[in-house]
């Protein structure tokens, strides 16, 4: 290694170790299905909520996980394979737009996160959360206030429900062309806004939303 790439990767290394405290504070207790939960999608107004968890063995960390939000999309790509790979145990799930209509979506996405926890190949001993407590999961769990960025197992599922997600709109822009989805994602945009305007609602809009409504919207 170049003595120019030593203190980056250093840097990275120290990085990592913040990240993984809690995770091995608990491994070193004996608890060793520590999960990770975050949610992507809370703010579209298109889409499903989509959540993820994830377990890893005990010891592993995998460099560059980071707040999904902070990454490039070609990095989180690689980053999620690198997770689904050498995580033991995975799952995605996802809150359609008409169940965000009906539970609102501060509820769906609570939703979202307890069916990612229920569909994990084991029952996690030890859960950690972005920003919320999961209704309806038999293990302890630990609210993290901006976990995403502090907590490499949130990190990881951060990644997972942002790739995801990211994956569905670009089957959506297929499905529904015109609304930009591919591009924006669902996020409301002006470019996204003008479409609803041009097109009206998709079936995939959040009808309990803020749509803008035709005439009252200037895209300028």
């Amino acid at each position: 290694m170049t003595r120019t790439k030593r203190p980056s990767s250093r840097a990275e290394v120290r990085r990592l170790a913040r990240l993984l405290v809690r995770e091995r504070e608990l491994w070193d207790t004996g608890v060793r299905l520590v999960a990770g939960v975050d949610e992507a999608g809370t703010g579209p107004l298109a889409g499903p909520v989509v959540a993820a968890a994830v377990v890893f063995p005990a010891g592993v960390g995998i460099r560059g996980v980071n707040d999904s939000k902070q990454l490039e999309p070609a990095r989180r790509a690689d980053l999620a394979e690198a997770i689904r790979s050498q995580a033991l145990t995975w799952a995605v799930a996802r809150v359609e737009p008409c169940e965000i209509d009906r539970l609102n979506i501060y509820h769906a996405a609570l939703e979202a996160m307890r069916r990612a926890v229920a569909a994990l190949g084991v029952r996690p001993e030890h859960v950690l959360v972005d920003a919320r407590t999961i209704p309806g999961i038999d293990a302890p769990q630990e609210r993290w206030i901006r976990g995403d960025a502090r907590c490499h197992a949130i990190a990881a599922a951060s990644i997972l429900a942002k790739t995801a997600r990211d994956a569905w709109m670009e089957e959506y822009d297929r499905a529904y062309p015109g609304y930009g989805f591919a591009e924006h994602k669902g996020y409301p945009t002006a470019a996204h806004r003008a479409a609803v305007l041009r097109l009206g609602p998709s079936p995939i809009h959040r009808r309990s939303f803020a749509l803008p409504q035709r005439g009252l919207f200037d895209p300028a």
